[in-house]
């Protein structure tokens, strides 16, 4: 699995990169918010890397920072969001501004964003809410976290990409203490699924 990129950026258009590092070019989804920020072509860039395998495609989506890529893992982790649903998301409102409208609840702040209608806004709000306000939280706190469960995020990527089911990963990492490393809770959620 692909977790971060450091290369050049070769080429950018809007929703894309293309990163070379050592010689191989990496076509990397991104948000528009990202985009923005990209550096020029040319330059060094550093990519954080969600990768997504599906039965017919392997696709890299990239973020400039870890509380975009965590707010991506919140909203791909909702039912009936994709990742290039949860891009779009992303594209229209950036990392922080969206985990401060998710604790607030505001479902019309959502529906401004092209192809989220009503109900999908209400599903992010009554799915990630209670989450939103906790990592609110404790960035008022002075303790800047992207995501409280960010290990769980990456381990449940990780489990997925092997092949099993998001619900499967969660249910088993919810057993695994919190102050266990991401190396070692994914090799634990391994040892649970082989029994």
């Amino acid at each position: 699995m692909i977790g971060r990129l450091h290369g050049k950026l070769a080429h950018k258009t809007p929703g894309s990169a293309l990163v070379d590092v050592g010689g191989v070019g990496y076509e990397v989804s991104v948000s528009l918010q990202a985009f923005a920020r990209l550096p020029a072509v040319g330059a060094p860039v550093v990519l954080e890397i969600v990768t997504h395998l599906r039965a017919d495609a392997l696709a890299l989506y990239g973020f400039i920072d870890e509380t975009e890529k965590a707010m991506f893992g919140w909203l791909c982790a909702v039912n009936g969001v994709g990742p290039k649903l949860a891009l779009n998301v992303l594209s229209g409102i950036p990392g922080r501004d969206l985990r401060s409208a998710l604790a607030a609840g505001d479902v019309d702040r959502l529906r401004l964003v092209p192809g989220v209608g009503k109900k999908t806004a209400e599903r992010l709000v009554l799915e990630l809410r209670e989450r939103a306000s906790l990592a609110e939280t404790a960035t008022r706190d002075g303790a800047e976290h992207p995501a409280p469960s960010t290990r769980n995020e990456e381990a449940i990527s990780a489990l997925t990409n092997l092949g099993y089911r998001r619900s499967d990963a969660e249910r088993v990492l919810g057993g695994i203490a919190a102050d266990v490393s991401l190396e070692e809770a994914i090799r634990e959620a391994l040892r649970r699924f082989a029994r």
